[in-house]
């Protein structure tokens, strides 16, 4: 893993930081495989309830490291290579059991804001900017447009890919990219609140929901119903659930024991 990813816990929450602040924290092909890893090692670990990922520096990424690609550009497996793996980096994000908040500051261009789409919430500081600006240099941010969207929508999505323009934390959390923007002084501890808040909760309970809101999200509305009675009537049977409903009929806190 090396010095391009740091790695930290506190409580029941791990920390992940980018660690290339001089390269605005492209995200190289080392880095991305490198968070493969490290996701790998989190997704079994049963202490860690809720993930953040934030940036060392003033950016929080830049994008793909375009340096990767200088002198590639006519070997397609390797350039294969690289959008697969940034793939597979995202697509864990979405598997990961544990919730994943990104902490925003700076900028979040390309990859990098496909990352801040890719994460279940997001907050920001005030005057951070997100952008999907490949059309500016011939690139079509054709992979950032996935998770974007599936959270933003058709129309503000496609506004970013054809325009290339950034958008202001305000834009940003009013088309539902990021859920709260707040003064840079205070990011840190916000988003370590929110984080506090979702881990005090049955780590197999936010495991099931998480996946559950992605297996059903684009399902018609009967099948989504269909599918998320099972799950209700399954996760019912859970001794979490049970744990959790004799608490609430008893007045008192639950004591999960992630089952």
């Amino acid at each position: 893993m090396g010095n391009l990813i740091l790695w930290d816990q506190y409580e029941a929450i791990g920390i992940i930081t980018l660690n290339r602040p001089e390269k605005r924290n492209a995200l190289s092909l080392e880095l991305m495989e490198s968070m493969i890893e490290i996701l790998k090692d989190i997704s079994s670990n049963e202490a860690i309830k809720v993930v953040i990922i934030k940036a060392k520096g003033p950016v929080f990424s830049a994008g793909h490291d375009l340096g990767d690609m200088v002198g590639k550009e006519t070997d397609i497996n390797y350039l294969r290579r690289i959008f697969r793996v940034c793939s597979d980096m995202m697509w864990m994000i979405h598997q990961l059991p544990q919730p994943v908040i990104a902490q925003v500051q700076g900028i979040a261009t390309a990859a990098g804001c496909q990352l801040v789409a890719t994460c279940d919430l997001a907050v920001a500081e005030a005057e951070a900017k997100f952008a999907t600006p490949g059309v500016k240099i011939g690139l079509f941010c054709t992979t950032p447009m996935v998770p974007l969207v599936r959270v933003i929508g058709r129309r503000r999505t496609m506004e970013m890919l054809l325009t290339g323009r950034f958008i202001s934390a305000q834009e940003a959390l009013s088309w539902g990219l990021v859920n709260r923007v707040v003064e840079k002084e205070r990011l840190e501890e916000e988003t370590l609140s929110l984080a506090r808040e979702i881990a005090q909760y049955s780590r197999f309970t936010l495991g099931l929901g998480k996946k559950a809101f992605y297996d059903q999200i684009d399902l018609d509305e009967y099948s989504a119903y269909r599918y998320a009675q099972e799950v209700m009537a399954m996760n019912s049977m859970a001794r979490d659930a049970k744990e959790g409903i004799c608490a609430f009929l008893e007045k008192r806190s639950p004591s999960w024991c992630n089952r």
